[in-house]
């Protein structure tokens, strides 16, 4: 069952969804759909997956995996059980291609308004292009950072997240290197 669950967890990683009953027949190596679907009774009962209500395959244990178990008021406390609502795999939370993800550690605090904050670490999509008011992080004028990015009278510039850091526009050069999907912190 393990080969199963991996050949199915590379598959959905490379695809970003679950395969079909043909294409798991030669992922497996299976000469009919039969032999498919005896297979998939197995990973159901094993709870590596589920099927929805069209009857499509739902991942729910093919690692990389966190259970979403509910809701956290940051208003007034209210009482809260924890009940698995879904789990939610990394991949899904990453939203881009893992071969063009990399990770920074944060120093300094230009973007505490954004919620950024020294020591955490950012997961950047690798890209020279970004949208405007997208964090990015920026070569200007030779010079790596992250902030917003910003235009202005059809000149692109970058803006801190804290008002005590200044807009910077470039004098020679601005070039992203990335975009922001994330921000992890850690306490510890």
């Amino acid at each position: 069952m393990e080969q199963y669950k991996k050949q199915l967890q590379t598959f959905y990683r490379k695809h970003k969804r679950m395969p079909g009953y043909s294409e798991m027949c030669a992922l497996f190596g299976f000469a009919s759909k039969n032999a498919v679907a005896k297979v998939v009774e197995k990973l159901i009962d094993a709870g590596v997956v589920r099927k929805d209500g069209r009857g499509k395959l739902v991942p729910l244990a093919l690692g990389d995996e966190v259970p979403l178990v509910g809701y956290i008021e940051a208003g007034f406390p209210t009482p809260a059980e924890e009940i698995a609502l879904d789990h939610v795999t990394m991949d899904e939370l990453l939203l881009g291609s893992r071969d063009k993800l990399y990770l920074l550690r944060v120093k300094g605090e230009s973007m505490i308004d954004a919620g950024i904050y020294e020591g955490d670490l950012l997961l950047v999509e690798r890209t020279e292009t970004a949208r405007l008011n997208d964090i990015v992080v920026a070569s200007i004028d030779g010079e790596w950072t992250v902030k917003y990015l910003r235009e202005k009278r059809g000149r692109k510039y970058l803006e801190a997240a804290n008002e005590e850091y200044p807009d910077l526009h470039p004098e020679q050069s601005l070039e992203v290197g990335g975009v922001v999907r994330s921000v992890i912190r850690t306490y510890a």
